[in-house]
């Protein structure tokens, strides 16, 4: 049974963590609207954090940080992830991101995580996913 959570008006950091916590105890999940995440601070400030993490690095050797915002949510995740052993590779392996929502999960009852939600965040400046992987260059 896969879990379908609704990434919309989500904080990033702990819709990762959760979902990770999780995954290491055996759920799979997909998360939809991924591109409808959200990351708290000031605009000018996420984007350039997140430029910096793009352009470090060599094309040769990496680290490599993806453009699309399905990409830059489940990379968010796996650093939460003990992805180099046996459990955390499992774990991420259960974990699917979308944009958009796909067909097989449009009638699928979605869950929202009430402990990631907007409503919790004491600043109202935030940037979404999909704003930063557009300025990123991603074609989604």
């Amino acid at each position: 049974m896969v879990t379908v959570i609704d990434a919309e008006n989500l904080l990033l950091g702990r819709l990762a963590s959760t979902v990770a916590k999780r995954a290491l105890a055996g759920e799979e999940f997909a998360i939809v609207n991924a591109e409808k995440a959200i990351v708290s601070g000031a605009r000018a400030h996420v984007l350039m954090d997140f430029r910096e993490k793009r352009e470090r690095g060599s094309r040769e050797g990496g680290p490599f940080y993806p453009r699309r915002p399905d990409h830059i949510v489940k990379r968010t995740i796996r650093g939460m992830l003990p992805y180099k052993r046996e459990r955390g590779v499992a774990a991420f392996k259960a974990i699917k991101t979308y944009v958009g929502v796909p067909r097989e999960f449009v009638a699928a009852e979605r869950e929202s995580l009430p402990e990631a939600h907007i409503d919790r965040l004491n600043n109202p400046r935030y940037v979404t996913i999909g704003a930063i992987a557009t300025f990123l260059g991603a074609k989604y």
